[in-house]
């Protein structure tokens, strides 16, 4: 055999390997868990109507199996535009509760709902979580879950001591390329993994600042601002750290089985200088705009480094203040290949180290892998998902809260995911502060995470 005809067959045999099921004992635990005794309607309650909580709003109609029954935010305009919503579904109008910051204190005693999605502004998502597990309901909670590290660790201790679930509603994870890598790390095809890098490099700037009319171009952030502007900037104000990890942690997270086998052990953060936000005030309002006299703590890239308990080393870049295409910068690396996201390409090598793309040194399109490893998820639900935000995305989160609820199991990403993945922001600012001191990263399953086994994306479910 030539060396050219045996690497096509190697790669072959490996690509062919796809059809083999991996992790099947807990595939079949897991299906056999969700089978027992569904509930036949799944009452969601909604805080947070704005436009992402719109967004879960439209997905959950699209489900003859979920009827919403309440709805909350303090702005009049966005319960309307929900009810509009939910009556053009054909759908019974839900009980609205408006009155004030702590309406949805007095909407969670209800006895007609199992679960509330929350997608306010991050300060209320604890809070906001906190409630709906002691009220009994599951808590399904927007990103970052937390902001704080004793956030954190109230939503492991409310959960421990209620038993009521939270999931951190992070759609990245259900990303199709990165649930196809979940795979390809799951049957080796990686061999051991030794690092992973990911992020969040989104030029936010009009997120950030608006005309305070609605989303035209401007420089008005806080109080003068609309949507996100009016309370996120504020974040840039104050903290300088990486203020926004899960999106690219989240997936990572699942092929390093954080909190299941491996834990994050310490990181290290540091940040550059604060330029782009004053920039972008001074191009659009001008250099006598009021907030051109404000300094934004936030450094324009913030880089942190993660250890972890079994060796592996995690690299996170937050960049939202910068002129840029949009990207997570995933990348799966181990002793046997490598993954990229930004150039959707990857190489590998056999268990014995010889090369399965065409040429050895060479990157291949990762197109054939991804079909070839698509996951059971998105083979079952590719179609349905399709007209769903996010390249389908949000269809699957929704889905695995639903799911969960349901069928009255844990949901795939849960309360020690949010408290874990989130927990990195307020370490990044503590490194930074401290001259990109080594900072501890708290282990919040209290020793679990060393019997602990997976238990995202087991089956065509969940």
């Amino acid at each position: 055999m030539t060396m050219t005809t045996r690497r096509s067959f190697l790669r072959t045999a490996a690509l062919s390997s796809a059809a083999v099921p991996f992790l099947p004992s807990l595939y079949n635990t897991t299906l056999a868990a969700a089978q027992t005794a569904p509930l036949a309607k799944v009452r969601l309650a909604f805080i947070g109507v704005g436009l992402r909580g719109r967004s879960h709003v439209s997905q959950a109609l699209y489900r003859d199996d979920v009827e919403i029954t309440a709805i909350c935010d303090i702005s009049a305009d966005s319960i309307a535009k929900t009810n509009s919503m939910i009556e053009k579904a054909g759908r019974k109008a839900p009980v609205a509760y408006s009155k004030g910051d702590e309406a949805f204190q007095e909407m969670l005693k209800r006895d007609d709902i199992d679960g509330v999605v929350i997608a306010t502004p991050w300060e209320w998502h604890v809070p906001m979580a906190v409630a709906t597990m002691k009220a009994g309901k599951y808590a399904g909670v927007e990103v970052s879950a937390t902001v704080t590290l004793k956030e954190s660790w109230d939503l492991v201790d409310t959960y421990e001591k209620t038993k009521s679930h939270c999931m951190i509603l992070e759609n990245v994870c259900y990303r199709r390329d990165v649930m196809a890598i979940l795979n390809m790390v799951r049957q080796g095809m990686f061999g051991e993994m030794t690092y992973a890098h990911c992020g969040y490099e989104h030029d936010l700037r009009n997120i950030k600042f608006n005309d305070g009319k609605g989303h035209g171009v401007g420089a008005e952030f806080g109080k003068n601002a609309y949507s996100e502007a009016s309370w996120r900037t504020q974040h840039s104000v104050d903290r300088n750290g990486d203020l926004y990890p899960t999106h690219g942690l989240g997936p990572v997270a699942h092929w390093l089985n954080i909190n299941r086998g491996n834990q994050f052990v310490r990181l290290t953060s540091m940040a550059t200088k604060s330029r782009g936000l004053h920039k972008y005030v001074v191009d659009k309002g001008g250099e006598n705009h009021p907030n051109a006299k404000v300094n934004f703590k936030l450094g324009d890239v913030v880089t942190t480094m993660v250890e972890c308990a079994n060796g592996e080393n995690i690299m996170i870049i937050h960049d939202t203040n910068s002129p840029r295409p949009y990207s997570l910068g995933f990348r799966a690396q181990g002793t046997q290949g490598i993954w990229m996201d930004d150039n959707k390409m990857i190489y590998l090598e056999d268990a014995k180290g010889n090369p399965l793309s065409p040429k050895p040194h060479t990157w291949e399109p990762f197109a054939t892998y991804q079909d070839k490893y698509d996951h059971p998820l998105w083979k079952q639900h590719a179609q349905t998902a399709q007209n769903a935000g996010h390249g389908g995305i949000d269809f699957f989160v929704l889905r695995g809260f639903i799911e969960s609820i349901k069928n009255q199991v844990a949901p795939p990403i849960d309360v020690y995911d949010a408290a874990a993945w989130s927990a990195i922001s307020p370490l990044s600012e503590e490194s930074i502060a401290k001259g990109s001191k080594p900072i501890d990263i708290p282990d919040f399953t209290r020793g679990k995470w060393k019997t602990n086994k997976p238990i995202f994306g087991l089956n065509d479910i969940y």
